[in-house]
């Protein structure tokens, strides 16, 4: 028998050995189904005889594939990734400047927006201050105005009241300087005199200058002697200002500007 180098004999029992339990699979099968009457099993098998091992045709195998040679990195593709990696790096470097950048934009933005707000505070408060002092150097401007008005206003009253004096005065003047005063004085004395009662002391020459003050009516308030202008001696001077306070009320004259509050009278003895 020929040496077997292809294994054929082995090949074959194991064939046949696969039919074989392959074949049982189905006897087993049938076997659990319902009772059934037992059928013959057949079993087809081929006759193998010596000459049916003789060597079969040499099948050509396939030649093994070659393995892959190992790819070789491409210089342009790794330059390529490199400068997309260099690209992506510069493109995150710079979105972190340009965020940054807006960061800083807006913090600058808010600092200049607070500076422009204080700024314009101040700019307001010191107008408000501004506006202040003018008002007050105003109200005190229109304070010193009204002052000097009230002032000229006053100088002007007093003039004009002044002048209503001196007019007065004038008037008055004349009025006393006037004959109708010498009769309405010589009215006076002549009532004082009515009512004086002559003391033994007082001489012939006596003269006594007495100060009168009356109201309106003439009625006497007070009589006093000017001691330094009156040659008699007290009982003479009390007498002569009784003498006047007697002939209250006085004689009125005819012209109002001959009336006098305060007046004097030089008193003497009738010829």
């Amino acid at each position: 028998m020929a040496q077997d180098s292809y294994n054929i004999i082995p090949v074959t029992f194991a064939v046949l050995l696969h039919v074989t339990v392959f074949g049982s699979l189905f006897v087993v099968f049938d076997l659990s189904r319902s009772a059934a009457p037992p059928m013959p099993l057949a079993i087809r098998a081929t006759l193998v005889t010596e000459d049916s091992l003789a060597e079969p045709p040499v099948v050509p195998q396939p030649e093994p594939e070659p393995e892959p040679e190992p790819v070789q990195p491409d210089p342009d593709e790794e330059a390529r990734k490199q400068a997309e990696e260099e690209k992506r790096q510069e493109d995150a470097r710079l979105e972190r400047e340009r965020l940054a950048q807006i960061e800083k934009d807006r913090e600058a933005a808010k600092r200049k927006e607070a500076e422009d707000r204080a700024r314009r505070e101040r700019e307001e408060e010191a107008e408000r201050e501004r506006i202040r002092q003018e008002l007050e150097r105003q109200r005190l401007a229109d304070i010193e105005q009204q002052r000097q008005d009230n002032r000229l206003e006053e100088e002007r009253l007093q003039r004009a009241a002044q002048d209503e004096i001196y007019a007065a005065d004038a008037a008055e003047l004349e009025a006393q300087n006037s004959s109708e005063a010498q009769v309405y004085q010589a009215l006076i004395i002549q009532r004082v005199r009515r009512n004086w009662a002559r003391p033994a002391t007082a001489r012939d020459d006596l003269e006594c200058v007495v100060a009168v003050r009356q109201v309106p009516g003439g009625e006497v308030v007070s009589a006093q002697v000017i001691k330094s202008q009156c040659n008699g001696n007290d009982i003479v001077q009390r007498s002569v200002e009784a003498a006047v306070r007697r002939a209250s009320p006085l004689p009125q004259p005819s012209n109002p500007l001959l009336f006098l509050r305060t007046f004097q009278i030089t008193f003497t003895i009738e010829d």
